[in-house]
């Protein structure tokens, strides 16, 4: 009899949680509606602008900083698909603005109060990835942007604030993560043809795994700190402009920011280094419309959808597509309909969920980061595999008329 009586509670409290997560989408789906018309809305007032730039005759191009600076500050929103030095330069102001910011005005509390010693440890990772690793550029791309997005962070996340820790972090990065990659890159994707995101994701896990079983073992690193068992959902629902901002926060969660902020810094850098030159965003594609719109609608979706899981978690990865699946898919496939349609249900729906299972099952010490980019890794391989079968299939119908 307790046995039934606790699957019977168990069923209850399921029950009540799915009934909870229901209310918080019908309460956000109109301002879910909204947001989404606005995403297109920008991606199509920002393809015919680009359009009338470029027919207008050669872009003169932005003016950037030479040789390692323009590498640096565009490694600051490589994990965007970005690539620009007024994003990057953006972000960072932003960042710090939220930081200092009036606690009724800074949105999301940017890295727990921690920015100065996390901003430390990505400065010495990303400095040593680029003093040791940088003449690899002179052949090409480089995934020199590596540490800022994974090891750096997720130590400092880890372990608290302290000059001890931010230091370990900035080495650890330098001295994995950035080198994994360009094995994982240089060795596999490019001989393969590849994306190059399977290399940069994959390797970020092996690194995350290999720079936490390492800080387990070094004297001076404190104790990992809590990060939080999240809340209890009180069933009252989020307000309505919760999603809108949660949205542009998941554009600098892989930066461990959180801040929207920090996002719109990062959108007016990048229309400021757009309007420029539109080419120079996104690897020269000329795609940063379709990438946006998809990057916004997979936001919206994913925030949207999971709202409930944010209510009772007080977190949830739902960024894990926006800087995955959604810009590889526009890469890969173009920017038509279709593929922002899979890109956007595919990662949004899958990726969180995914990302937050493998992340939960993180060993004691090793921050769930390592399941976020693990689950960015399963999504893209997904998602560019529908894609592909649909293209083969619309291959196959048109050679049968």
């Amino acid at each position: 009899m307790e046995l039934v009586r606790v699957v019977e509670s168990i069923e209850i409290d399921v029950l009540a949680r799915a009934r909870r997560r229901r209310g918080h989408r019908l309460a956000l789906l109109p301002m879910a509606v909204g947001c989404a018309l606005v995403a297109v809305g920008i991606g199509w007032a920002m393809g015919v602008v680009q359009e009338r730039i470029t027919r207008s005759g050669p872009v003169p191009g932005w003016v950037e900083p030479s040789g390692r600076l323009t590498w640096v500050l565009g490694d600051v929103t490589e994990a965007q698909f970005y690539a620009v030095v007024p994003a990057g330069v953006g972000l960072i102001v932003a960042a710090w603005l939220a930081h200092w910011g009036r606690v009724r005005l800074r949105g999301f509390h940017i890295c727990h109060g921690r920015l100065p010693w996390l901003f430390l440890a990505v400065a010495v990772g990303l400095g040593l990835a680029h003093a040791v690793w940088g003449w690899t550029r002179f052949g090409g791309w480089q995934p020199t942007f590596a540490p800022i997005v994974s090891v750096c962070p997720a130590v400092v996340m880890m372990y608290g604030s302290g000059w001890r820790v931010s230091l370990t972090a900035g080495v650890l990065g330098g001295v994995l993560s950035a080198p994994l990659a360009m094995v994982a890159v240089d060795l596999m994707c490019r001989p393969l043809g590849a994306p190059v995101v399977f290399g940069n994701v994959g390797s970020m896990v092996v690194a995350g795994l290999l720079a936490f079983a390492v800080c387990r073992r070094l004297p001076w690193m404190p104790e990992p700190v809590d990060l939080g068992a999240g809340h209890l959902d009180d069933g009252r629902h989020p307000s309505p402009w919760w999603l809108p901002r949660r949205a542009l926060a998941d554009f600098t969660e892989a930066q461990f920011y959180g801040s929207e902020w920090a996002a719109l810094g990062l959108f007016a850098g990048l229309l400021v280094g757009w309007l420029a030159d539109p080419r120079a965003a996104s690897y020269g594609s000329g795609l940063l419309p379709q990438i946006l719109t998809t990057q916004l609608l997979t936001a919206i979706v994913a925030v949207w959808w999971y709202s409930g899981r944010w209510s009772e978690h007080g977190f949830y990865p739902t960024f894990v597509s926006l800087v995955s699946l959604a810009p590889t898919a526009v890469l890969t496939f173009g920017g038509g309909w279709p593929t922002i349609t899979v890109a956007v249900l595919v990662g949004a729906l899958l990726g969180p969920a995914l990302g937050w299972w493998i992340g939960r099952r993180m060993p004691y010490g090793f921050h769930p980061f390592i399941g976020f980019v693990a689950s960015m890794f399963v999504i893209t391989a997904v998602g560019l595999g529908v894609l592909k079968t649909i293209q083969l299939v619309g291959l196959a119908l048109s050679t049968l008329h």
